[in-house]
């Protein structure tokens, strides 16, 4: 996982969006994984909000202001649940 956030940020550069200036084909299939990052990345330790991804993070919360998106996500209080399910953490 952490070798594909380094590649996701490195890929983004300092565009807005992976597409450029606007939302595209793989800003779309790659912002439903965030909020599985997120919740993932707090259950092993991984800081992603202040750590090493702050473009990507940028990327994704600028994602989430288009309320067709944010929308379209899960809740992350849903997503914290099903990951400590599946992973057996109390």
């Amino acid at each position: 996982m952490i070798e594909a956030l380094k590649l996701f940020e490195e890929q983004l550069g300092d565009k807005s969006y992976f597409g450029g200036e606007n939302l595209g084909f793989v800003d779309i299939a790659l912002v439903p994984f965030y909020p599985w990052i997120k919740s993932f990345a707090a259950f092993v330790g991984l800081n992603i909000e202040d750590g090493e991804y702050p473009k990507l993070i940028v990327w994704a919360k600028r994602c989430l202001q288009k309320e067709s998106v944010a929308k379209s996500l899960p809740d992350e209080q849903v997503v914290n649940e099903f990951t400590r399910k599946i992973f057996g953490i109390q």
